[in-house]
């Protein structure tokens, strides 16, 4: 009889897979401690993985261990070269979780280019009369804005559609997809990651966190894109260069941003530190696939993946 670690709580109606399954044993682990998993994680033989980290010191504890089904698309928290090494099966979430996260990008879009969130806080603080009438107003309409997707997979395309539904021009750079594919969604491909950086009014990254990824955008690449452009972040940290693009902030080179993923997270008050409340700028915890339909879906997709694994 299999035994599942369900490591970090997913969806009740993923663990009720398991539960009318009585070929499975399963437990819910939700100290994420390094220590409590190499306690915990050896004596299973399945697990899903939502947030925690399992490194090879965690994995080499795991004799029993067959099969990884990932709560995401992301594959960054665990080795994948161990995995890879000891034949142990890696499954991710692949076709269930776009929407959320396509509609968060959206929404920051709309928070930033309308400046929703300083707004807020100013009239919230009783500076209604001065806000109203601040000199430096740096809102603007999305009508024939040109947004640069980067990454053009599930939520590229989800989020173009939403883009397109506010008239925006829409721009790709994906070398792995095919301009055919990008035009059939009313995109139009990029070829070079610095002429479309130089048409951007907005730059989306929706791309995993690679050896090519990594820093992708940083200060010379921001330099590149206009003083007003805005920069949203909710693939992966560490693919924007967090302190470039403070200082582009401070310094001009852009106009706003918005990170829902971060180098380290939790975020730690040195990050804070940086930031203030004049910053027209919105930060989410790693939660824009986060919501009830996708946290359904997705539970029950790496459940039943598991379960098929087995049979």
């Amino acid at each position: 009889m299999p035994k599942v670690a369900i490591v970090d709580k997913i969806h009740f109606d993923g663990i009720k897979l398991l539960e009318k399954n009585q070929k499975f044993q399963y437990e819910i682990i939700e100290d994420l401690s390094k220590k409590n998993l190499i306690s915990k994680l050896p004596n299973f033989d399945g697990i899903t993985l939502r947030r925690g980290k399992i490194d090879s010191e965690i994995l080499e504890k795991c004799k029993s261990l067959k099969v990884i089904s990932r709560h995401g698309v992301g594959y960054d928290n665990v080795d994948t070269k161990f995995l890879k090494r000891n034949d142990i099966t890696l499954l991710v979430t692949a076709t269930t979780a776009a929407v959320s996260p396509a509609e968060h990008i959206m929404f920051m879009i709309l928070n930033i280019s309308k400046g929703i969130d300083l707004y807020d806080k100013a009239v919230r603080n009783g500076k209604f009369e001065s806000i109203m009438h601040m000199k430096n107003n740096n809102t603007f309409e999305l009508l024939n804005k040109k947004i640069l997707i980067i990454g053009f997979g599930r939520i590229g395309r989800k989020l173009i559609k939403r883009c397109l539904g506010f008239e925006m021009k829409v721009y790709a750079y994906d070398p792995f997809v095919d301009q055919k594919i990008i035009e059939s969604f009313g995109g139009i491909k990029v070829d070079n990651l610095n002429e479309g950086l130089k048409e951007a009014d907005i730059l989306s990254l929706s791309v995993p966190l690679t050896e090519k990824t990594y820093n992708m955008i940083n200060m010379e690449k921001i330099k590149i894109m206009k003083k007003n452009a805005i920069i949203i972040n909710t693939s992966r940290g560490g693919i924007v260069n967090e302190k470039d693009l403070i200082d582009a902030y401070k310094n001009k080179n852009i106009s706003g941003f918005a990170l829902d993923v971060f180098g380290k997270e939790p975020v730690e008050d040195n990050f804070y530190k940086q930031i203030d409340d004049t910053f027209n700028c919105i930060l989410t915890p790693h939660i824009s696939g986060v919501t009830q339909e996708s946290n359904k879906k997705i539970s029950e997709f790496i459940t039943n993946k598991l379960i098929t694994f087995f049979n």
